[in-house]
């Protein structure tokens, strides 16, 4: 690969940096995050008013920063069969085109998820009590910072040779259903991104949240990327994951065999909880994270060739993922009734089963090793679980236990699609995490 980093990127940078210093941007990304978090929103679950709420306001902003938009303010609306009911959500999607003739038909993908966990009704004193779980980290921050990023490329598109297409994925929650519905549904071409940025959890900074980037099958050209972009000058430079690459709205990306990479400050202990509010992130923080992005897709953009597929990473194609033993297989969210396990969805599945038998490897324990486990499976026309393998992993003793639990599933429902029963693949994130003393 030739590495573009050159006079012109330096100029960008010294450009965005100085307009950053004037503070406004970094009153914008609290702007984004306030309003987000707001107790009106409710906490942003799928399905629910809050989470319209915020894809509306996704909306509103790109197109006043001037990205042309790809959807309407209502989104892309796709339904979600939950286990007793069936949600409707959205996806908010826009792009600034690039102006070469040759390569504008070649995109560059950056996303972050719109929904959060929602409310929580508790007795307190014999009263109910209504909690709302805000998500500024998780993922307001990330909505904000793509957000701003959005902002300067349409101020500079005359710099993208590339297309920058900026997605705000709705139902992350329930399975990254809304990332899976753009690149299975409604993006006509994957095979033409170069490259999928997810935006995820960027909101804290210093030793325990380092900016860090995941990108699953490591990729010269993405490190190659991030170190010309510390030689030109760039302030905040991300390091590298060491392999355990966490859940996000990447994952759907990465099975269709499209290069992706996650930028993250990573958790904190108010994420998932009552605490994740506004007034904890900072935005000086994502203000840098905002100008590596931008000229991190602007490097993307401007490459000769699109970034190589992490092709060491299957063993077929991306279409012999969809016929595994032979015979056709569906996502949950292609089907008319997804697999049920004892008349709940995966999430019952994780709860009720993998982590009550999931054993602590011994040596793992001992040396401290923690980590997310992805395992993909097949949930067959009669109902028992096939396929099982560990995807991703940075523990081979981690990964044999998650293979092990989920291996001795009992029967499923099968998922039916025209009144047929039909061969179901899933990917799940199984969690190991060790207790603090």
């Amino acid at each position: 690969m030739k590495r573009t980093a050159s006079i012109l990127i330096l100029a960008g940078l010294s450009a965005v940096l100085s307009y950053a210093q004037n503070g406004e941007e970094t009153a914008r990304l609290e702007d984004h995050v306030v309003f987000l978090t707001s107790d009106s929103l409710g906490g942003r679950r799928a399905g629910s008013p809050g989470e319209t709420a915020a894809a509306e306001y996704v909306y509103d902003c790109l197109y006043e920063a001037g990205v042309t938009m790809l959807s309407g303010r209502e989104g892309q609306e796709f339904s979600i069969v939950l286990e007793d009911d069936t949600v409707m959500s959205r996806n908010i999607v826009g792009i600034v085109n690039g102006y070469d003739d040759r390569l504008r038909n070649q995109y560059v993908v950056i996303g972050a998820n719109m929904d959060h966990l929602g409310t929580n009704v508790m007795t307190v004193d014999g009263r109910s009590v209504t909690q709302i779980f805000p998500g500024a980290n998780d993922n307001a921050s990330g909505i904000a910072v793509m957000l701003e990023v959005a902002k300067r490329v349409a101020a500079s598109s005359f710099f993208f040779k590339r297309s920058v297409v900026f997605a705000g994925f709705g139902a992350r929650e329930q399975g990254m259903a809304g990332s899976w519905y753009f690149i299975n549904k409604t993006f006509p071409e994957p095979d033409s991104i170069s490259i999928m940025i997810d935006v995820r959890s960027v909101g804290r900074s210093g030793p325990l949240n380092p900016f860090t980037y995941y990108n699953g099958v490591s990729s010269p050209e993405v490190n190659s990327l991030v170190d010309g972009l510390s030689e030109v000058g760039a302030f905040y430079i991300p390091e590298e994951g060491d392999g355990m690459l966490p859940s996000g709205d990447y994952l759907p990306f990465y099975e269709k065999n499209i290069p992706v990479v996650l930028f993250t400050a990573g958790s904190d202990r108010n994420m998932r909880t009552v605490r994740d509010r506004a007034s904890f992130l900072d935005y000086e923080s994502m203000d840098y994270i905002c100008d590596f992005i931008y000229n991190f897709i602007r490097e993307v953009a401007n490459m000769e060739l699109m970034i190589d597929r992490p092709e060491e990473y299957w063993t077929g194609t991306a279409d012999s993922l969809a016929s595994i033993g032979g015979e056709r297989t569906y996502s949950p969210y292609e089907v008319d009734t997804p697999p049920e396990f004892f008349r709940g969805d995966v999430g019952t599945f994780l709860r009720e089963w993998v982590y009550t038998y999931l054993k602590y490897p011994d040596i793992p324990l001992s040396q401290g090793v923690s980590g997310t486990v992805t395992v993909e499976f097949i949930v067959e026309k009669d109902g028992s679980v096939t396929n099982v393998r560990a995807i991703r992993g940075n523990d081979q003793y981690l990964e044999d236990e998650a293979v092990r639990v989920i291996s001795a599933s009992p029967k499923w429902k099968p998922g039916v699609l025209g009144g047929e029963k039909v061969r179901v693949k899933y990917s799940v994130p199984v969690e190991f995490r060790l207790k603090k003393r």
